[in-house]
């Protein structure tokens, strides 16, 4: 590519809204220049643009408000969690989706309202439940019949009443991976409508003395780049919510359509914009009220991977280099599946730069690996690049959501620094861990002893 922006034009989908290139054809972020992040905060490094996140917020507020007033956006934790995160999204006013006691305590002590807090979980735990309501979260999502009865003995036990939505599992196939499909009759998640394990849930939440029923939840996968199974599962809960004022006489006042907003990982990929999800959901649920008959309720999402997605970028410098003659040649980097198993768990797809020779032409396709001992762990098949040596510095765009969130140490390799970038100012957020750290919590004698 002779001109140095025409690889970053290119990719002006999946990089963040603050992309550039320099004149010396390297990467810029957030006014950040990426060869100076990698030099100071050591690869591989996973640099995050605040000003895309904060649009992408914003954008989830005014669209979805200007379809369906009064909407909350909350926050999917389980994309990516750490204090920086949950300030920022504090700030632009959302809510936030948690699903563990661990983004519970890291919200927590993040100072994150816990009014706006909502508890999801297939198999909480009673210590979980215990701290929630300790906590006051705002809403409870309830998985199952186990821990419907356990909330409410939790509740009645601390005198308390708990707001509670319902997780309904309306049979819907979101057409998306077999691993993220979750509104599904054959899921581990929700009551399901077929089996009326749902209609019976919705008896018994009523009947509870500590829980408070304000509704239904569904979540049909991730990442949903359709918008019709929207359509059909708003469908399907709106005939659902029907049958449950003819048998209880009892109204729905909020219902959480749930999240899976897509993001584009490669520009060959197209996912809807944010006003056409807010516009298809809003006609689908004001035709579905008024063919039942139904009140308009109060309506959550829960925007994760389109929130933080595109913000964040993974650096990696290149190390090692195989050619194998008619075949491949591999270009190995200083990170892969243990700070991104995405491409070896779900076949995911991304693209590469060049971050340090934007201005240089692509001259090969190569396979981009990483360092760790599986055959699978190659983050891209086919990458177009310039001609690579050791030292070159690689960059993936897309790499916000879900990768670090699904981080391990699989072969004892440290984690990666966390920076975030705004107006040519970077602030580390997680410093790079270190070996020391890795025996941070084994009690050995051995350990012990050479301490």
């Amino acid at each position: 590519m002779s001109d140095r922006a025409d690889a970053v034009r290119a990719l002006a989908a999946v990089l963040p809204a603050t992309a550039a290139a320099d004149d010396c054809g390297h990467l810029q972020i957030g006014g950040c220049d990426v060869l100076a992040l990698a030099g100071e905060f050591g690869t591989p490094l996973y640099v995050y643009d605040e000003e895309t996140i904060r649009r992408n917020c914003r954008a989830f507020r005014a669209e979805f408000d200007r379809a369906l007033p009064g909407t909350e956006v909350q926050y999917a934790a389980k994309a990516y969690l750490n204090p920086a995160i949950a300030v920022l999204v504090a700030e632009e006013g959302l809510g936030m989706d948690v699903v563990s006691g661990g983004e519970l305590f890291v919200a927590r002590r993040s100072g994150f309202p816990m009014e706006r807090v909502v508890f999801h979980g297939n198999n909480k735990s009673e210590a979980e439940l215990t701290e929630a309501l300790e906590a006051g979260v705002g809403r409870v999502v309830v998985d199952n019949f186990h821990e419907l009865t356990l909330l409410d003995q939790i509740a009645q036990r601390r005198d308390v009443t708990q707001p509670v939505l319902l997780r309904v599992t309306p049979g819907v196939d979101a057409y998306t991976h077999e691993k993220t499909t979750t509104g599904i009759a054959d899921s581990k998640f929700g009551f399901p409508l077929a089996s009326g394990n749902a209609e019976e849930a919705v008896r018994l939440a009523l009947e509870a003395g500590g829980l408070d029923l304000l509704g239904y939840h569904m979540h049909l996968g991730s990442p949903i780049f359709s918008i019709e199974p929207y359509v059909r599962g708003i469908e399907a809960m709106a005939g659902f919510a029907a049958r449950m004022w003819d048998a209880f006489e009892y109204h729905w006042r909020e219902f959480s359509v749930g999240g899976g907003f897509a993001v584009a990982y490669t520009p060959d990929q197209q996912s809807p914009a944010i006003t056409d999800y807010a516009q298809a959901i809003s006609r689908a649920l004001h035709t579905a009220c008024t063919t039942h008959a139904l009140p308009v309720p109060h309506i959550q999402i829960e925007p994760g991977r389109s929130i933080v997605g595109r913000a964040g970028v993974a650096l990696y410098t290149v190390g090692a280099r195989k050619e194998i003659e008619g075949v491949r040649t591999y270009v190995s980097v200083d990170g892969g599946m243990s700070d991104n198993i995405r491409p070896a768990m779900y076949g995911s797809r991304y693209v590469a730069l060049a971050a340090n020779r934007l201005h240089d032409a692509a001259e090969e396709t190569v396979a981009i690996a990483g360092k760790f001992c599986e055959s699978g762990d190659v983050l891209i098949r086919d990458a177009k690049l310039p001609r690579l040596q050791p030292g070159d510095l690689i960059a993936l765009p897309a790499s916000g959501a879900y990768n670090l969130a699904m981080e391990s140490n699989y072969n004892l390799a440290t984690r990666p620094a966390v920076v975030f970038v705004d107006h040519s100012t970077a602030r580390l957020v997680r410093r790079r861990q270190t070996y020391e750290d890795l025996l941070a919590l084994e009690t050995s004698a051995v350990v012990e002893e050479r301490a």
